[in-house]
């Protein structure tokens, strides 16, 4: 006999609840499906990039919209996703996230011109930040016991995993083809994913409050600011736009500080901040993702402008660093347990801080597979670093915050994406050569990493040197 669960909404009014079948399988189909997906797509646009420029126009500028586009709307929404999940079901949240992107995907892939591929992008992100937190709501509630659930959210992980390491050689092939093709390839999975989910037990709704005033404060700081960094480096930081734009920023900025300080259902309860553990996480979070997205925006350029590969040969050459990305990561779990979250995270920084120095000090002739190998230690320690530091900030939240603090994580981290792709184009915009804005990139970031290195070591030296990380936080990866 198939087993039945409740499932479903109490009804006060017969004092019945409705028994529904669990499907865990279906799912955690819909939920690697979401997840693959959605890290495709922060993936497979970058070694498309100088194709479509030369196809649609647009400046430096132009391509970093794109990118930042999806990053921007996919990091400022995580919050608003994840209380629009509680208050509609998570399974109803993922269906309109699904729907979202697809339409959106067939907008970018028909695009005529560069602002419509662009509004496309930002659509995408919409639809990516409603997909990411619901993906695992319904793997919470379709999986009961602690170890099914460690297990489902492994398979989740490989999702992102494999299109992490897939994403570059899928986008630099298609590409060939045609680059609208890497934005039509999202289409067969969405539609799978949505037939499955018919066979997904509907998820029970709660009462939860929208922070309206938060949300739209954080919408308007986080893209005056993305717009400034990106414009100024094309128009110049004294133009009147790009001021304008930074002021923007710096009010929304204030009203979101004072929304979440006196609002009654605060996004980012700023008491979170308190702890120096949590501020010393996130920090590292936001830097290192920052690095990692820079990392990847400049170098596709670099190895078709500067050095003439091909969109396929780029995605080739990303291969070791996301492959070593994929391959490590279910490693890293027993790195944490054997030398501690805290040493684990230093070790990931200074990894990365390694990959980051080398490739400031190659020159422009230097052969392609040196240049691609050392883009691995930035990878690796990225990759190394996540785990650790989700446990560490997790550890440290009070259980009843745990999904807040969650989401608060995963905006840091997107918003890390966002603007270091902004930043690390605008100083290529305003230095004289693109290998000395690469290299300036490059020094900048790894100086970074040492200052966030330091605030963990600071915590080291008052903490004890182990702990246990949970399922969850083990199957983390850098996507």
């Amino acid at each position: 006999m198939e087993e039945r669960h409740l499932t479903g909404e109490f009804d006060p009014m017969t004092l019945t609840i409705p028994i529904t079948r669990r499907r865990p399988r279906a799912a955690l189909v819909v939920a690697m499906l979401g997840f693959f997906v959605v890290a495709l797509d922060a993936q497979i646009v970058n070694v498309a990039l100088p194709t479509i420029s030369d196809h649609l126009g647009g400046g430096l500028s132009g391509l970093q919209w794109i990118v930042t586009g999806y990053t921007l709307m996919f990091s400022a929404l995580q919050l608003f996703s994840g209380t629009l999940s509680d208050r509609v079901g998570a399974r109803r949240a993922y269906g309109i996230g699904m729907a979202v992107f697809a339409l959106a995907s067939i907008t970018c892939g028909l695009a005529p011109a560069l602002g419509v591929l662009i509004a496309g992008r930002v659509a995408q992100g919409v639809g990516a930040a409603m997909i990411t937190p619901t993906s695992l709501a319904l793997i919470r509630e379709a999986y009961e016991d602690a170890t099914a659930r460690g297990r489902a959210i492994a398979y989740w992980a490989l999702g992102g995993s494999v299109a992490a390491a897939a994403g570059p050689v899928v986008g630099g092939a298609l590409t060939q083809i045609d680059w609208r093709l890497i934005f039509d390839v999202n289409l067969p999975v969405a539609a799978i994913a949505l037939l499955v989910l018919r066979h997904v037990s509907p998820a029970p709704r709660r009462p939860s409050r929208f922070d309206w005033t938060g949300q739209v404060a954080a919408i308007l700081a986080l893209g005056g600011l993305t717009f400034g960094i990106i414009q100024g480096g094309a128009l110049g930081f004294s133009s009147a736009a790009v001021l304008g734009a930074f002021v923007l920023a710096l009010v929304a900025g204030t009203v979101f500080i004072v929304s979440q300080a006196r609002g009654r259902d605060p996004m980012v309860p700023l008491d979170l901040f308190r702890s120096r553990t949590t501020s010393a996480g996130l920090s590292t979070a936001f830097v290192t993702m920052a690095s990692f997205y820079g990392v990847v925006f400049v170098q596709s350029l670099y190895f078709q402008q500067q050095r003439g590969q091909s969109a396929l040969v780029t995605g080739l050459l990303f291969l070791p660093m996301t492959a070593m990305v994929a391959a490590l990561n279910p490693f890293v779990a027993r790195i944490m347990e054997r030398i501690g979250l805290l040493t684990t995270t230093v070790v990931g920084i200074v990894i990365m801080f390694v990959g980051l120095v080398g490739l400031s000090l190659l020159s422009l002739s230097a052969p392609v597979w040196a240049v691609s190998l050392l883009m691995v230690p930035v990878g690796v320690g990225g990759s190394v670093t996540v785990p650790p530091l989700t446990a560490l900030i997790m550890n440290e939240a009070p259980a009843e915050r745990a999904g807040t603090t969650s989401g608060v994580l995963n905006t840091s981290r997107q918003m890390g994406g966002s603007l270091g792709v902004a930043v690390f184009g605008a100083v290529l915009a305003t230095q004289a050569s693109y290998i000395d804005g690469a290299r300036l990139d490059y020094r900048v970031a790894a100086l970074l990493l040492l200052l966030v290195g330091g605030l963990v070591l600071r915590l080291r030296a008052n903490a004890p040197s182990t702990a246990d990380p949970t399922p969850n936080d083990r199957q983390m990866v850098l996507s």
